[in-house]
């Protein structure tokens, strides 16, 4: 099957880096990449173009890599506490899973999209946690959950 080359403008995941020429089939270009504004065609023109590009990526990346370290020192700094339902030697009755812990942020004033939590297996045992959120591919901010038993 034929590849379209484009340019990506930001990050994306298993891709590659903002400004990079990729080669993608033409339907994730023409239903995905192309109408979020996250690539554009590599023409000729738009390659000759690539160099501005890169400097107004990497300007802007600059610009939120600084938000996002401020948003993590500020995710860091909230403690989440939940009570649930616990059986013998700690165990839970059932399990916090990515979207309880969402909730529990933005209750604390921080809105955090629940697929950004990266949870290998839902929380099934009391006690402290650490959970890490990821806000940019190498950017892990660790929220610190405690668990306890429901009275």
């Amino acid at each position: 099957m034929a590849q379209v080359k484009v340019i990506l403008r930001e990050d994306v995941p298993r891709l590659g880096d903002a400004g990079e020429v990729v080669s993608v089939r033409p339907g994730f270009a023409r239903n995905f990449l192309l109408p979020q504004g996250k690539a554009i065609l590599a023409t000729e023109a738009s390659v000759n173009a690539l160099e501005h590009h890169r400097r107004v990526i990497t300007d802007k990346l600059a610009r939120e890599k600084k938000s996002l370290e401020a948003e993590k020192s500020r995710i860091e700094a909230v403690s989440l506490e939940i009570a649930v339902r616990v059986g013998e030697e700690g165990k839970l009755f059932g399990s916090v899973t990515a979207t309880q812990i969402a909730e529990l942020l933005a209750e604390k004033g921080v809105r955090v999209d629940r697929r950004k939590i990266e949870l290998a297996e839902p929380i099934r045992e009391a006690g402290e946690h650490h959970v890490p959120l990821r806000l940019s591919r190498e950017l892990v901010a660790q929220v610190r959950l405690n668990v306890k038993a429901a009275e």
